[in-house]
Formats: structure tokens, sequence, C-alpha cells
């Protein structure tokens, strides 16, 4: 017969987990596609503010001049520019994203280097979009 240990063991640690800061464990490790996956639910939750916010401007059109006047300003003012200036880069992140995913429905670009590079165009494409659109705006005098 043989002879148990009296230190307990080491329990067996599934291979999806890797060890976390501190010694706790984590699910996964941080990598570009699931920042793009989690990016792609946040700005679809930003495309639902920007419907509210669409709706506001069609409401203060139709309120007139002096309703449309203070939705302009609101808008106008540093805090409802950050605001524009997210939701025109959650409407050209969640565009690409989509694409991405039309891609992947096909059967094509699975692979990791696929899925990896398609992520960092993901955000070459939002960034550059959002800025070749303000800085539109920024030269016709739209701002």
């Amino acid at each position: 017969m043989t002879e148990a240990s009296s230190t307990p063991r080491e329990r067996p640690v599934s291979p999806h987990l890797v060890t976390g800061g501190l010694g706790s464990p984590l699910l996964w490790r941080w990598h570009i596609t699931m920042w793009t996956s989690i990016l792609h639910r946040v700005s679809g939750v930003g495309l639902y503010v920007g419907g509210l916010i669409v709706a506001a401007w069609a409401i203060s059109l139709a309120e007139g001049p002096d309703a449309y006047a203070t939705f302009k300003s609101l808008l106008g003012s540093i805090p409802g520019k950050v605001l524009m200036l997210g939701l025109t880069g959650a409407v050209f992140f969640h565009l690409a994203s989509g694409v991405r995913h039309l891609i992947w429905d096909s059967g094509r670009a699975f692979d990791i280097k696929s899925a990896n590079a398609g992520s960092v165009v993901i955000f070459a494409f939002a960034v550059a979009a959002t800025l070749a659109v303000w800085g539109i705006a920024s030269m016709t005098g739209a701002l």
C-alpha cells in the first residue's frame, strides 16, 4: 500500500488559466481581439446614445428656433464636442468591426494572425476616419 503525503498536493489548473498579479488566477490573457470585442459592444451602446441625440435634435427642430439654439449651444460646448467626437469614433469603430464580423461570417480570417491584424486595422481605421471627419469639419468651419 502506498503512503499518503501529509502535505496537500497542488490542485491542477485548467490550461486556459494563467496567473495574474499577486498570484490570483485570471481566465484569459488580455489581447487585442478581446479589446475589439468589448469595444464593439461599448460602441454599440454609444450608438444608442447617438440615436437619442438625433431624436433630441429632431425634437428641438420641431419646437422652434429657441429650442434649436439651446440644442446647438449644448452640442457646441466643450463637453458636447467631446461627446460628438466619441460618438464619431464609435460609429467608425462599430462600422469597421461589423465589416470584420461579415468577413468572419464568410468563414475567413479566423486564424490568430488574421484576427489580430484585423483588430489593428479596425483601430487604425476608426482613428483615421474620426480624425479625417473632424479635420474636414474644422477646415469647413463646422466646428
